[in-house]
């Protein structure tokens, strides 16, 4: 937000691709591939798209309606709305506080493996020896470094800051007309290389065609209970990836213009978004399980999940990729920058444009301010492997207990309340109203009732029961 007058996008295209570029992040480069292998391939991408024009319809195009009838960010538009409900804005604003600075100890990484495929590409200097065999330790050594970790976070922090203080047209806007183009076409890139790799078309089976075995216990037979679990994980995926609950919708919304439709504009995101997601399997999956094939390695131990996959697997397969597996790496670590600092300036933004809204301070301030606070929230994350590796909470190192609290506790939650308050106290008719002004139409204004009132928080209690479990270890339960 400028000081004063509000800002607002260009068009809808500037809108659609900010808000795409928010939803486009790691979620979708490492989450997402692992999941898929995880939970049936075919099985669980059906599964996903079926909850992303459900669910991830009714709660994105429910915040974005919310920004725009306040024109104000997450912290103070619920309280706009109603005095007794502004808590949900207190917690929204908390989620992206505690993410960009984890995240951007995370972005930090991305930065250094780029560097580091940078050097093995123009000397031939490998830092990970003969088949990347080091990999894993070339990780560990950098993440519990005194140093390294928090000079590449504040590098990252840094970079985002300088985009954000130029404003929404001129940083946010122009950042992603240059950023998201470049990812799509990298990702097509690699994702054609991949796919055409000799012996590929067994991994490009074993993503896309779907296998009923994630539904069917030991004996073969269906089983609910793991169908509510491939449901609840897709669920998941679905929340981070579209960047629900975390202010960002909200905020995006506050700047769009009147004339444009909201309900158009969420369908575009979620083509958006998904498009990555599945490209992002392409990308992975068949080079993953060609090399375990190769290696003798078990598939899903080679699809492990999060920094795993990223930053110690996948510079093994690009290894094994012969004279052009470093540019392969350098290539996929620079698409990765791209998706983390894209979803990174949206979530700075979103911090940003409540310290505008609520201090009334121009952007340079409260970019400073919000930026000083996120970089020393980052040194928690980035020493938490090293200086502080000792210290934990409830048994987590910092970086995995910040990504617990805000991913599986307070986003359903901040969700569950949304879809309460918009269902039976603001009432669905609200955000209809908001939808079809100045001539607009909404198509699906029955579906989206039922849903916000019903479906939509009775998934995300479930939700957040199932991730509690998860993380305590209650039940087995495991996503």
């Amino acid at each position: 937000m400028e000081h004063g007058k509000r800002a607002n996008w260009s068009g809808q295209l500037a809108f659609v691709l900010a808000a795409a570029a928010s939803a486009i992040g790691l979620g979708n480069l490492w989450r997402f591939p692992y999941l898929a292998a995880q939970y049936g391939g075919g099985t669980f991408i059906v599964i996903y798209l079926a909850l992303v024009v459900t669910l991830g319809f009714t709660l994105m195009l429910t915040e974005i309606a919310i920004g725009r009838k306040t024109q104000q960010s997450q912290l103070t538009a619920y309280s706009r709305l109603h005095r007794g409900w502004g808590f949900i804005g207190v917690l929204g604003t908390v989620i992206p506080m505690l993410i960009v600075p984890y995240y951007c100890v995370i972005g930090g990484w991305v930065v250094y493996y780029f560097k580091a495929y940078c050097q093995m590409a123009f000397t031939g200097v490998d830092p990970m020896g003969v088949a990347a065999a080091d990999s894993g330790a070339f990780f560990s050594s950098f993440i519990s470094a005194p140093f390294a970790p928090f000079g590449y976070a504040t590098v990252f922090i840094v970079a985002c800051a300088a985009v954000i203080v130029l404003g929404v047209k001129n940083g946010i806007e122009k950042s992603n007309l240059v950023m998201m183009p470049l990812l799509l076409l990298m990702a097509i890139a690699i994702s054609v290389y991949v796919v055409a790799m000799p012996g590929s078309g067994e991994g490009l089976k074993y993503y896309l065609v779907p296998n009923l075995d994630c539904l069917t216990d030991a004996n073969g037979r269906f089983s609910f209970a793991l169908l509510g679990k491939t449901l609840l994980g897709a669920t998941g995926q679905m929340f981070y990836s579209l960047s629900l609950a975390m202010g960002i919708m909200i905020t995006y919304g506050s700047y769009m213009k009147k004339g444009d439709s909201i309900e158009k504009c969420v369908r575009r995101i979620e083509i958006f978004d998904t498009l990555i997601a599945v490209i992002a399997g392409l990308m992975i999956i068949p080079v993953v399980y060609l090399f375990a094939v190769r290696t003798g390695t078990p598939v899903k131990e080679a699809m492990n999940a999060g920094p795993g996959l990223m930053f110690i697997t996948l510079p093994k397969v690009f290894a094994n990729l012969g004279a052009v597996g470093p540019w392969v790496g350098m290539s996929f670590f620079l698409l990765v920058i791209f998706a983390a600092a894209t979803s990174a300036i949206s979530l700075f933004e979103a911090c940003v444009a409540s310290v505008c809204d609520v201090l009334r301070i121009n952007r340079r301030a409260a970019t400073f301010f919000t930026g000083s606070l996120i970089m020393f929230l980052s040194t928690f994350s980035a020493l938490g492997y090293g200086a502080w590796g000792g210290v934990k909470v409830f048994g987590m190192p910092f970086l995995d207990f910040f990504d617990f609290v805000t991913n599986s506790v307070f986003m359903p939650v901040v969700a569950a309340f949304t879809c309460a308050f918009v269902g039976w106290v603001l009432k669905p008719e609200t955000i209809v109203e908001e939808c079809e002004a100045q001539g607009q139409t909404m198509k699906a204004k029955r579906f989206y009732s039922f849903m916000v009132r019903y479906l939509a928080p009775a998934l995300m209690v479930a939700l957040l029961v199932s991730e509690i479990c998860r993380a305590l270890n209650i039940g087995g339960w495991s996503i």
